[in-house]
């Protein structure tokens, strides 16, 4: 799907109804998020099929902060031909916290071998979360927390 001119600059500037200050604050409608990882060759799927915010069983994007969508683009480019598919948003059902992905700060990656081996081959260990899952930090301070069946990310910056 091709975008209508401006429509890149736009989604780049946070423009088209974002809110918050500047610093990859903004945050993003459904569309425009999906817009920035789908040009990015990022996929998504939910269990529902869907995209609603307050549905446990669909993948959401509406209220996913600008600096979120950047570092799934800027991880889909570092890891080139790895598929990337996202499995959680900023749907309901996900554990309560500031940086949590109600707040748009964290999206799941499905597990794939070459995801799994470009964060733990390229991010240093940074131990283990309380629910045990193994934790790796990016250069940019993101957070990859392996849950076992999926890749929490924590976009910090």
């Amino acid at each position: 799907m091709g975008l209508a001119p401006g429509t890149w600059s736009a989604l780049l500037s946070g423009g088209g109804g974002s809110t918050g200050g500047g610093n990859g604050g903004d945050l993003l409608s459904q569309s425009q998020a999906a817009s920035l990882i789908s040009s990015a060759g990022i996929t998504w799927s939910s269990s529902g099929n869907c995209s609603n915010r307050d549905s446990s069983s669909c993948t959401s994007f509406d209220g996913l902060r600008r600096a979120s969508a950047d570092g799934a683009v800027a991880l889909k480019h570092a890891v080139g031909g790895c598929g990337l598919t996202i499995t959680g948003g900023t749907e309901t059902g996900h554990a309560a916290g500031t940086y949590s992905h109600a707040n748009g700060y964290k999206l799941d990656f499905a597990m794939v071998g070459c995801l799994t081996n470009h964060i733990t081959g390229n991010f240093a260990y940074s131990g283990v979360r309380g629910d045990g899952a193994t934790l790796y930090t990016a250069p940019s301070g993101n957070v990859y927390a392996n849950e076992g069946n999926h890749w929490d990310v924590t976009f910090t910056g």
